[in-house]
């Protein structure tokens, strides 16, 4: 097993909360970290169908069998246990006595939240962080065979071809998600409105125009991106709120998770195909801003990122929130730093009025280095 980053915070929140949740996409290794952490837990997966049969017709009875807690596997399936649970560990308040994994953000969420508010310690684990798989020296050092191939454990532990397997991922996992969460009937469509999506990737989500591209209402669009984020598939990076004198852009950016699936989507054929790709910028400012994403994450933190951009189209890619403190980041594709690079910072830091801590920019170069007061980073020292 490849070490994850998040197996520490695991376990700090095992020592201090009754149960801990594990919740991210499929296949991004959920099962394999909680039973690697947690050896000693019994371990009950529902996905297997007699045993999610049993805790939905008799929870007290299943959940008696584990005076000591258990490791339960796909926990959303069976939503009544969450009460039974709470019941159990408002008795027997314990450390570490249930630990529950779902790859549903709404159905692990929303039982959560309801039931277990104040009991759980909640990490979200996403696919590898190119700094998980730096340390076993399996990662490629090439930018396009990175974003092409990406980051999904599976890729990594068997041999099987990027297009195949996510070919099959979104047959099997994506579908029998959206079948789960809502009621789909036309599933072509909605894997168009999947492509278009990923076409769409780093830029400002216009629901209205990707109804009209797929053929369905403005809601059912709103509904469907609704559906790609609980599955972990897109998430959406938010606008600042701070003015500055300037009327802000309101509308969020959509970016997916994993650039290798994304490629898939928009039919990349291959790492040589994704270099001269007129999508390969955008691809890029995906996997960096999820690179950060993860890096909270994985330490059971929330998301702190949001973008700027006024009206007129100054724009910064990713600002940083660290208390009153903002730190602007700009992405860029390229292997050489030209000086347009940083005209982005320099205009938002004279609106901002205030010169930020460590201003950066991440590109696609080799080197990292300090230049005219900005942090040049390369893609392969992310600050994380």
């Amino acid at each position: 097993m490849i070490p994850r980053a998040a197996e520490k915070t695991l376990l700090k929140l095992a020592g201090g909360y009754p149960v801990v949740a594990i919740t991210g996409p499929r296949q991004s290794g959920k099962t394999t970290i909680a039973r690697a952490t947690f050896k000693r837990k019994p371990y009950v997966s529902l996905e297997d169908p007699d045993q999610c049969e049993f805790a939905e017709r008799d929870p007290r009875g299943f959940l008696v069998r584990f005076p000591d807690g258990l490791l339960l596997d796909e926990a959303q399936r069976c939503p009544s246990l969450f009460s039974y649970i709470q019941t159990i560990v408002d008795l027997d308040n314990r450390p570490g006595l249930f630990i529950l994994t779902g790859s549903q953000q709404f159905g692990m969420l929303s039982n959560i939240t309801q039931t277990l508010a104040g009991r759980v310690g909640l990490v979200q684990l996403l696919p590898f962080s190119f700094k998980e798989l730096s340390k076993t020296g399996k990662v490629f050092r090439n930018l396009d065979n990175l974003l092409y191939k990406g980051l999904y454990p599976a890729l990594y532990d068997r041999k099987v071809q990027p297009s195949d397997w996510y070919a099959n991922y979104v047959m099997t996992y994506i579908e029998r998600d959206v079948r789960q969460m809502m009621n789909i009937r036309e599933l072509s469509t909605f894997q168009r409105f999947l492509r278009m999506c990923a076409a769409r990737t780093g830029q400002l989500i216009n629901l209205s125009g990707l109804a009209n591209d797929c053929g369905i209402t403005h809601n059912t669009a709103r509904a469907w991106l609704s559906v790609l984020e609980a599955s972990y598939i897109v998430f959406l990076l938010y606008p600042h709120y701070r003015n500055f004198g300037k009327r802000l852009v309101k509308t969020p950016k959509v970016y997916f998770y994993d650039t290798g699936l994304a490629s898939w989507l928009i039919n990349i054929q291959g790492p040589e195909h994704l270099s001269f790709h007129p999508m390969k910028g955008s691809l890029f400012e995906s996997f960096v801003v999820s690179e950060m994403v993860k890096s909270r994450f994985n330490r059971g933190l929330t998301s702190n990122l949001f973008f700027w951009r006024d009206n007129t189209g100054n724009e910064i890619d990713v600002l940083i929130e660290q208390g009153e403190t903002l730190i602007p980041v700009e992405i860029k594709s390229g292997q050489t730093v030209t000086p347009d690079y940083f005209s982005g910072i320099r205009k938002w830091m004279k609106f901002a009025g205030a010169p930020p801590i460590k201003p950066f920019l991440i590109y696609g170069g080799p080197n990292t280095y300090i230049r005219e007061g900005i942090h040049i980073c390369s893609w392969q020292h992310i600050l994380v």
